[in-house]
């Protein structure tokens, strides 16, 4: 009889589960009068936060680096924003406080790379791009491009990456020297 009274007591406490002592199959079930409206809020909360993620998601670059002589190596992914464009992002390559020169990625399969440093925008097709072409070709589902940059000593290479959709292209990057030092 005192085991049935630990039963008992236990199965107070148990929630949902089945007795696991005893001759009993019943389920005790504990409803508590929040949990509804909880689960409705970290829903909408969770969904909420989801769905503003999007656009900080829309260029996103993650470096990531197996030699230390890269200048900038990573992956990039350019998607399509709510206005129908896609994103691109600069990198500013700055040495001891003088910008040497930026590198364009995206919109989509565009790249340049222009000397110096500015603020404003400049334009993919305009003469002072180093990279020609500056459209990487998209042929039978596949992408990739080498540009030889000799007046920077620089070699780039984009190539489109696992991952990739219609709303969004996910490249791996690579911007090395030419010549690479033994150090």
């Amino acid at each position: 009889m005192s085991n049935r009274r630990n039963v008992a007591s236990w199965a107070r406490f148990d929630g949902i589960l089945r007795l696991l002592h005893g001759s009993s199959s019943e389920r005790g079930t504990v409803r508590h009068r929040f949990a509804r409206p909880a689960w409705l809020l970290f829903g909408v909360c969770a969904s909420a936060a989801l769905l503003g993620v999007r656009p900080a998601a829309a260029q996103l670059f993650r470096p990531f680096s197996n030699d230390i002589r890269n200048v900038l190596e990573g992956n990039w992914q350019s998607c399509r924003e709510r206005d129908g464009t896609y994103a691109e992002r600069v990198y500013d390559h700055v040495v001891n406080g003088v910008g040497q020169f930026e590198v364009h990625m995206g919109p989509r399969r565009e790249f340049a790379i222009f000397r110096g440093v500015q603020d404003e925008h400049r334009t993919h097709n305009a003469p002072d791009n180093l990279l020609k072409p500056f459209v990487v070709a998209f042929e039978n589902g596949r992408a990739k491009q080498r540009w030889e940059i000799p007046a920077l000593n620089l070699a780039f290479t984009a190539t489109m990456a696992g991952g990739s959709r219609t709303d969004c292209e996910s490249w791996y990057l690579l911007l090395e020297p030419l010549e690479k030092t033994s150090h």
